[in-house]
């Protein structure tokens, strides 16, 4: 049996107390006791890591609609019932496919040398053999909007916009709307092809890929992403000249491919109805072994709910875990879940979902009612012992979950330090090893809490302010 946090325990964990702890008297003493128990399992735990590098080693790349995927299902199913769920099922859809065959570009001419890029998902292949086009260089995406009709043509467009390191990842926000914009906007002033400088931030030569159609539809053009130093070397040879490049992509693709989300749960007693879901999503892209993205969010969920199924008495409401197929493509697991569960979305009391990486967890927000406050107040008093601070309530959830708060279910984002989210983000760098241990238990420690909490108390996460009273 767990048991609380000893006064040293918790002395040793405090990194910041929030403002708002005068509101966790909201909180039973025993529910509060009994998180951080949790807690101090979850830094202890392994399950998580093992349960990470088994899909990331025995699975490798799981591609959206690819075999590999399948078999990443198939794996999952029989390690959650080897952890004992009471229930691990899998829902099935489609969705569209793509895969890339080969990819390559260089720069011919006087200059010759080749440049590493990576094809982005839902790029058109080229003619066998290439396009060789005159390179046209834009600032940002904007300017390539804003480029006449007809004056590219037989051009190949590069966009060479850098993205802005940030903590929270909102640099990405900003940065990746080229990716999905370039090859439409290229086609329209007459290009033969797309270029982008890859949205990341490592200064490596590893392109970063990603998906250009949220739909999984084809691009309007053959698009690829260049490694940094790359963009960087062809920016250099643009300011001495015109310059030739060489662009080579051959893709797979098909209407339709199976997918699916796997679900597990750890039933409620007494309110087995109400759900609260953690989630991640267990695709990846092709050329890493997709670890922080998204390998370690599904090792995360899967051992907070592990830990809180040990427990001797069950929490009140059902725990759902949802390893969402497919997001890295277009979302289509968040999707279809919402779709498949619509009828019971008003029973869905929180969702929360892990897909940032395996960094410390530093603020939490939430996306509830208004007069939930004090219940995300009360939250984040019991994992400030783990460096988490105060966020606001304009949280919306992770990608897959989006759908969900867009429906009105209630969101919680633990949000993790993602600094160097985007040097490993896409790329062959994500793998196993870039995980750092104590914070990837970290995770697992907020998560089993905070899911404790939303699972053992009756609180109404949707609930609305009080109105205002006139005391005249």
């Amino acid at each position: 049996m767990l048991r609380p946090l000893t006064p040293i325990a918790l002395a040793a964990l405090v990194a910041v107390m929030p403002a708002t702890a005068d509101k966790a008297d909201v909180l039973d003493p025993d529910i509060r006791a009994q998180a951080e128990a949790l807690m101090e399992a979850g830094l202890k735990d392994d399950v998580g890591l093992e349960f990470t590098e088994s899909l990331t080693t025995e699975i490798g790349p799981r591609l959206a609609g690819s075999d590999a995927e399948w078999r990443a299902r198939q794996w999952a199913m029989t390690k959650l019932k080897d952890l004992n769920f009471q229930q691990a099922y899998i829902e099935d859809f489609n969705l569209p496919y793509w895969e890339r065959v080969s990819e390559s570009a260089s720069v011919v001419g006087p200059n010759p040398q080749n440049l590493l890029v990576t094809a982005l998902g839902g790029s058109k292949s080229t003619p066998k053999g290439g396009v060789e086009a005159g390179i046209v260089r834009f600032a940002s995406l904007a300017d390539l909007k804003a480029a006449p009709a007809d004056s590219l043509t037989g051009k190949i467009a590069f966009i060479d916009e850098r993205m802005v390191r940030t903590q929270d990842g909102s640099g990405y926000g900003a940065a990746v709307a080229k990716r999905g914009g370039c090859a439409e906007a290229a086609a329209a002033a007459g290009a033969v092809a797309c270029l982008i400088r890859s949205v990341g931030t490592q200064s490596h030569r590893m392109p970063h890929t990603g998906g250009m159609m949220r739909e999984g539809a084809l691009g309007a053009l053959p698009a690829a992403a260049l490694s940094p130093p790359d963009a960087d070397q062809l920016a250099r040879l643009l300011e001495r000249g015109p310059v030739t490049v060489n662009l080579d992509i051959q893709v797979k693709s098909a209407e339709s491919a199976a997918s699916g989300n796997v679900i597990a749960e750890v039933e409620g007693t007494g309110r087995e109805g109400e759900i609260v879901l953690i989630g991640c999503h267990l695709d990846s892209w092709d050329l890493g072994t997709g670890a922080i993205d998204d390998a370690a969010g599904c090792g995360i969920v899967v051992a907070a709910a592990n830990l809180i199924q040990q427990l001797p008495q069950k929490p009140r409401r059902t725990i759902r875990v949802v390893l969402y197929g497919s997001e890295e493509v277009g979302l289509f697991g968040g999707r279809a879940y919402a779709a498949a569960h619509a009828e019971e979305l008003d029973k869905h009391v929180l969702a929360a979902e892990s897909d940032f990486g395996a960094g410390r967890i530093w603020r939490l927000t939430s996306g509830f009612g208004e007069g939930a406050l004090d219940y995300a107040a009360a939250m984040q008093s019991v994992v400030a012992p783990l460096g988490i601070i105060a966020g606001d309530n304009g949280g919306r959830g992770g990608p897959d979950i989006m759908v969900l708060h867009a429906s009105g279910v209630p969101v919680l984002e633990p949000d993790q330090d993602g600094t160097d989210y985007f040097d490993l983000h896409h790329t062959p760098d994500d793998t196993f090893d870039k995980i750092e241990p104590d914070a990837f238990r970290q995770n697992v420690a907020a998560y089993a809490a905070l899911t404790y909490l939303a699972a053992a108390t009756d609180w109404d996460f949707r609930k609305v302010a009080a109105p205002e009273t006139d005391d005249q």
